[in-house]
Formats: structure tokens, sequence, C-alpha cells
């Protein structure tokens, strides 16, 4: 693996080939094309609950208050990352007006407006997969330059939200459209409204759990298990472990990129009809280890990453 540049590949994305193979050899995969109604609900239940939590309970003792962040908020929160990948990929309604929108109100505990533009950008992640100038998943040359070793891996891992809102403007700036502009003022609008009704303690309280849990949490360990290079060769890496059952097993992560429009709660059937395909990739076994080999192994860095120009 090369520590000084990124990893450069001439090939295209595995994805869209293997699926072709999948689909020739395995057509009943069809059958999990779809949506999933209960991400609504799930959905919607895991947001209203993580904003109800400091109306009616906030403790004022910052031990406590640290606790409840770290165990509840920080795990509500990611929780609610999943979901919206999944409401953005148009899989909770067949309309896709109505999964902007739910997408939209289960983007109020986030604080700031990033789903409609997550799902602007998480397309071109998918479908020019590692592409330079396009793929915004990936760090820049500075960036994978300047958060190097523990200590710059551990601070980058801390302040991922601003990196992930700043990178797309450098790398590839697109106008804003109708929708990213409704979620901004909607997302202003609530928070305003929040802020009266719950007070800024409790602002606060959404900011550090979005702050956790894009960081340290040990659920946001599959954002840097999916695609950093851990086996030389493969490029996209799944986790089925038991956190799957909390964050809609996007472990699945190979699964979900072969097939985008499978939901979630589907993709072990997918992987239980197609084993043959992924049971010889290499696969993590707890996120947590993730995390701390992406601090302390000194072979991974942002640069362990696949690029291409194709």
């Amino acid at each position: 693996m090369n520590e000084k540049d990124f990893n450069w590949s001439k090939e295209k994305e595995p994805h869209i080939t293997r699926r072709k193979v999948i689909m020739e050899e395995f057509p009943e995969v069809k059958k999990l094309f779809g949506t999933d109604p209960s991400l609504i609900y799930k959905s919607l239940f895991i947001a209203f609950l993580q904003l109800a939590i400091p109306v009616f309970f906030l403790p004022e003792n910052p031990w406590l208050f640290a606790l409840l962040v770290f165990f509840v908020g920080g795990t509500l929160t990611h929780m609610l990352i999943p979901a919206t990948h999944e409401i953005t990929h148009n899989l909770a309604f067949k309309n896709k007006v109505l999964n902007n929108w739910l997408a939209i109100v289960v983007n109020f505990p986030f604080v700031f407006p990033v789903a409609m533009a997550f799902k602007a950008y998480h397309a071109k992640h998918h479908w020019h997969q590692g592409k330079e100038g396009v793929d915004t998943d990936l760090a820049v040359r500075w960036e994978a330059k300047f958060f190097r070793g523990p200590l710059g891996k551990f601070l980058w891992l801390i302040i991922q939200i601003p990196v992930y809102l700043i990178r797309p403007v450098l790398v590839h700036p697109i106008k804003p459209d109708k929708w990213q502009i409704i979620n901004a003022v909607v997302q202003i609008a609530a928070m305003i409204g929040y802020y009266y009704l719950a007070g800024g303690y409790a602002i606060l309280y959404l900011g550090l759990s979005t702050a956790l849990a894009t960081g340290l949490h040990p659920m946001a360990g599959h954002f840097v298990s999916e695609h950093f290079i851990y086996k030389e060769g493969q490029e996209t890496y799944s986790y089925y472990g038991w956190w799957n059952k909390l964050i809609f097993n996007v472990g699945y992560h190979n699964e979900h990129h072969d097939f985008p429009t499978i939901p979630g709660s589907r993709l072990p059937k997918l992987k239980k009809i197609a084993g043959k395909y992924y049971d010889n990739l290499y696969a993590h076994k707890s996120l947590s280890k993730v995390i701390w080999n992406f601090i302390f192994d000194n072979r991974i860095s942002l640069f362990t990453r696949i690029k291409r120009h194709v």
C-alpha cells in the first residue's frame, strides 16, 4: 500500500461488473428490489426520540450530560445517518418527492442541513467510485498529507462532519438545487423553533451528539471500514457483525454497492443467495477495532484509498 500517494487504478470500479454477473446467475435477486416502508416509521421514531430527550430530560451535571450524549445521543444520531442514507436512495417511498421530505424531517437532529446535499454527492460516489475530482468521499491530497500519524488521524475522525461539508465545495462544486435550498430553509426554521421550545442547551446536546456520531462513536467505525484498503486488490469492504441491527445493515457494503436499489433489510438475503461472490472477500469483524487500527496502524492513512481517472 502506498503511504505517500493514493493507490491509482486503471480498472473501472468493481461493482457494476459483479452486479451483472450475479444478475445473470441469480435472476431471483430482482425480487429483493423495491422499498421498505418500515424505514419510514423507524427513522421518524428515532429522530423524534432524539429531539424529545433534551426537552424532557437534560441533566445539568456535566458528567451525566456527557454520558447521555455518548450512550444515547451519539447512538441515536448515528442510527439516523444510515437511515438517511437509505432514504436518499429512495428506499422508503416509491415516490422520490416523499423520500426527499422524509430525509429533510429526519435531518432535524443533525442541526445542520445535510440530507439533500448528501443525496446529490452520494449518487456520484456510487456511479463514479474513486474517480478523481468527482467522488468527494475521498480525501484531497493536502488533507491526506496534513492528517498524518495517530494524532492527525484522531483529529480527522473528530472533525469528519465539517470536512465532509467543506470538501465537496473544493473538489466538485455543484449549484444547489431546489431541494438543497428547501432542506436549508426548513432546517433553519426547525432549529429556531426548537431553540424556543428546548433552549440552547438542547441544541448543544444535538450538536455534540452529531459530532460524536460521526467521529469516535463505535458505530462510526463503518465510515473507515468501507473503502480504505485493508487487503490488496479489494476496494470495498463489508462488516457482518451485530451493530448492523442498529445501522440498517449498512455494514453489508459490498452488497449495497452492487445493488443500491435493495433496501438494507434485504441485503442479508442477497448475501445468502449470492454468497459465493461475497464469502471470499475480506470482511471486518469489529467496528471498534477498525477505528483503533485506522488511528494506530501506520500502514493506513487517508492515502490508503483507490483513485482512478476513468
